[in-house]
């Protein structure tokens, strides 16, 4: 079963990588009336999230830039934002190296306990790697589906 949970992880993270090739960077910053965040905003965010998730809860070393999380943690906003955001090529990458990452750290932890227990915003209360990680499944997605909306609205314009 690891290895099914797995492979469906590097399915979801190759939709949002091929997403990410998919839109043209100089439109990833638009806001379109109707939306808190940007394209680039959300890429971000589901990055920093997932590295939050399957490394932070546990306590382990998160490999990302620092500034993520003042630029793409819950509730951050970019125009909020008083530095450079990283390009697409860059989060393309953190996004990849995560996977590959994510990929050789998970095996064997599926029900090892977070040290402590992590409540989401919505209310949902985790106590293993495995149900952070499945979750952090449907969290992507529904990031993928508003990096989508977003697109579809700027291009409408």
């Amino acid at each position: 079963m690891e290895q099914t949970i797995i492979h469906h992880m590097e399915t979801v993270r190759s939709i949002t990588e091929q997403t990410l090739k998919k839109i043209p960077e100089e439109i990833s910053d638009t806001i379109p009336k109707g939306f808190n965040n940007n394209i680039r905003w959300n890429f971000g965010h589901i990055a920093f999230i997932q590295e939050k998730l399957v490394f932070g809860l546990l306590g382990e070393e998160m490999k990302i830039p620092r500034d993520y999380e003042q630029l793409f943690s819950a509730g951050t906003k970019p125009a909020e934002w008083d530095e450079t955001p990283p390009s697409f090529a860059e989060i393309a990458e953190i996004l990849t190296e995560q996977k590959a990452r994510i990929k050789n750290f998970i095996p064997g932890r599926f029900h090892d306990k977070l040290s402590t227990p992590f409540t989401n915003r919505m209310g949902i209360t985790f106590y293993t790697v495995g149900e952070v990680l499945l979750f952090s499944f449907y969290h992507e997605a529904l990031h993928i589906e508003t990096i989508k909306r977003l697109y579809r609205t700027i291009s409408s314009y």
